[in-house]
């Protein structure tokens, strides 16, 4: 397979808001609500998965690689927007020392992450803001440190954003899983191959996984919320 170029003509469609008929999908980062972003009905069904108590759709428990994978990376995009749900701007920046990590700088980070990996690495795209004129010479852990300056809805939007376009290219992408990423992942990374899509979907899962761990423990010392 030859590395992807994204399609030029049109942006690819974002995943839609949840309709009457869609079983119940994922809850909204600092909300009460169950919102966008998660698999439409069709889709729900035709991977025969269900919701779990949280309202989180279940990966396939038979179901293609594919299927299987996206399944995983969406359970562990809602966990995380289950365990930042409902928090105020003190409460997504308060620190569990001796870290200084927070739970607004996560969603901050992992909106970049989805973007640097969907969008720069695997589509070949130029970083879009707020990204694109970030300090990171100065400061490389500044999608951490600069989320204290953003309001709680400002952080949502731009997770769930990243995570739409995330989607739209995963699924625009003219190989599948054999899809190779227009452009090395970092230009100093071992041989300077492209990676595949395959590679970059189980990275994210890794990626949610180990932030989802730190979640719990974020959470659970701001209000004693505990669970998955």
């Amino acid at each position: 397979c030859a590395p992807w170029s994204p399609p030029t003509s049109g942006a690819p469609a974002t995943r839609s808001r949840r309709r009457p008929t869609d079983p119940p999908g994922c809850y909204d980062a600092f909300s009460d609500g169950e919102v966008g972003l998660a698999p439409s009905r069709d889709v729900v069904l035709g991977w025969g998965m269900t919701t779990d108590e949280h309202g989180r759709t279940e990966p396939p428990l038979a179901g293609s690689e594919v299927d299987t994978l996206r399944g995983f990376l969406d359970f562990h995009r809602r966990t995380f927007a289950l365990k930042t749900n409902g928090l105020d701007h003190a409460q997504l920046h308060t620190p569990l020392p001796p870290s200084t990590m927070t739970l607004g700088g996560m969603t901050k980070h992992l909106a970049y992450v989805e973007d640097w990996w969907f969008g720069v690495v695997l589509s070949g795209a130029e970083p879009t803001a707020p990204w694109d004129d970030a300090p990171w010479a100065d400061d490389p852990d500044w999608d951490w440190h600069s989320a204290v300056d953003d309001e709680p809805a400002d952080l949502r939007d731009l997770w769930e954003s990243a995570v739409a376009r995330s989607d739209a290219l995963l699924d625009a992408a003219p190989d599948g899983l054999d899809t190779l990423a227009a452009r090395p992942a970092r230009p100093d990374r071992r041989t300077g191959e492209p990676v595949s899509l395959r590679w970059i979907v189980v990275h994210m899962v890794e990626e949610y996984c180990r932030h989802n761990g730190h979640a719990d423990l974020l959470r659970q010392a701001l209000d004693g919320s505990v669970g998955e």
